[in-house]
């Protein structure tokens, strides 16, 4: 039985209306989390939320607006009615006094009051790694993003991202490609997908076994400053951030910060000093983030008891039969090549793509076109080379 049909046979037990008293407080105007977990501590039971007078609301540290709300009964009506549409929906909500919420969670200053969660909360409490980055990478950048998440994937660490374009995106795809978990930090309700065209992504996050997480009620529409609030939720789930291509000014510096704050490692991925994106891992570097190039970096990285306890699972995972992590991908790959394949791949680069056009101009004086046009065939099929619109190509990870 839900919790909607239990509410409305009247069966609520007293840890369930805790929950609702947590959302209450949640749902009630003028009520941030830093509020909420004060007016909590002070109840000394959640459940005790219910029975409280208009003064005491007020003496629990609720501005008068907020007390007045909560005391007349439209903030439980407004929590009642989530709750049941939460689980309508087939989502589950996680408040501090679950055995569910993530512990590294209640580490960090302000950690959120309510959690709204479709798909495997298990996946929160794992080991994770946050990959964050620009919305706009090279194609070094995302596929750097891809390749170290589905290594670390690999090795049974949950990937965590925020679903954005760009590098969130290519994260979370590595992730599952690795037949891993990923996590996606939203800032909307769990009901609103952003950006829309990850709608897919979103059910491949939740149908592989991961999860996507918000503090957010349902509904919720993706207001820019949403974003920069739930970053501290990315960092805060997580191990460490592994920061990979980010502009001077943009939301993964915000993460970087607020992981430092939470006392979190920081991991960054060098780029060309020529691309502005470069600017975020480089400064990060040079502050003292672990410069990363593999996922080696960041697995010796890793507290040891979490490194042991990962290291004993894949360990069972193969003596049991199932599948052990696949070979690591690699930015160098040493297997010979055709002499006239190498020629086309030695002109191609990682992190700039080239026209065709361009290619075959300045290959002219070594190759025909039709070589060049089977040379990159053939390198299409080996998954060296990855052809990107308008006939540009960049060499693959």
């Amino acid at each position: 039985m839900s919790f909607a049909e239990r509410y409305e046979a009247g069966v609520v037990e007293k840890r369930e209306l805790a929950k609702l008293a947590w959302m209450t407080l949640m749902l009630t105007p003028g009520m941030g989390p830093t509020r909420i977990w004060k007016a909590m501590g002070r109840l000394g039971a959640a459940e005790r939320l219910f029975e409280t007078s208009l003064t005491e609301l007020e003496g629990l540290g609720m501005p008068a607006a907020a007390a007045q709300f909560c005391f007349e009964g439209k903030a439980r009506v407004a929590a009642e009615d989530e709750m049941k549409r939460v689980a309508e929906a087939g989502g589950t909500v996680l408040t501090p006094e679950d055995e569910a919420y993530p512990e590294r969670l209640r580490e960090i200053y302000d950690p959120p009051a309510v959690l709204w969660i479709r798909g495997d909360v298990r996946q929160l409490a794992r080991p994770g790694i946050a990959v964050v980055g620009t919305r706009q990478p090279s194609p070094y950048g995302a596929g750097m993003a891809e390749l170290l998440s589905r290594d670390l994937a690999n090795r049974r660490l949950v990937i965590l991202s925020g679903m954005a374009r760009g590098v969130d995106t290519a994260a979370h795809k590595g992730a599952i490609e690795a037949g891993g978990r990923t996590v996606a930090v939203w800032g909307t309700g769990i009901d609103v997908i952003y950006p829309k065209e990850n709608k897919k992504l979103a059910e491949s996050i939740v149908g592989t076994g991961g999860a996507i997480v918000s503090e957010y009620p349902l509904g919720t529409f993706p207001a820019p400053q949403n974003f920069p609030i739930r970053n501290r939720i990315l960092s805060g789930m997580s191990v460490g951030v592994l920061v990979i291509e980010a502009a001077e000014y943009s939301g993964t510096r915000i993460t970087a910060r607020c992981a430092m704050e939470q006392n979190r490692d920081v991991f960054a991925v060098p780029g060309n000093v020529t691309n502005k994106n470069a600017w975020g891992p480089n400064t990060l570097i040079k502050q003292g983030a672990k410069l990363t190039a593999t996922w080696e970096d960041v697995w010796e990285d890793l507290p040891s008891q979490i490194r042991l306890a990962l290291e004993d699972e894949l360990m069972t995972a193969g003596g049991q039969g199932e599948s052990k992590p696949g070979g690591t991908a690699s930015l160098f790959n040493d297997t010979p090549l055709p002499q006239h394949e190498r020629i086309v791949f030695d002109k191609l680069r990682h992190d700039e793509s080239m026209q065709l056009d361009e290619l075959i101009e300045q290959l002219e004086a070594e190759l025909g076109s039709a070589e060049i046009f089977t040379a990159l065939f053939e390198l299409e099929l080996a998954g060296r080379v990855r052809q990107l619109p308008g006939k540009n190509y960049v060499r693959a990870f």
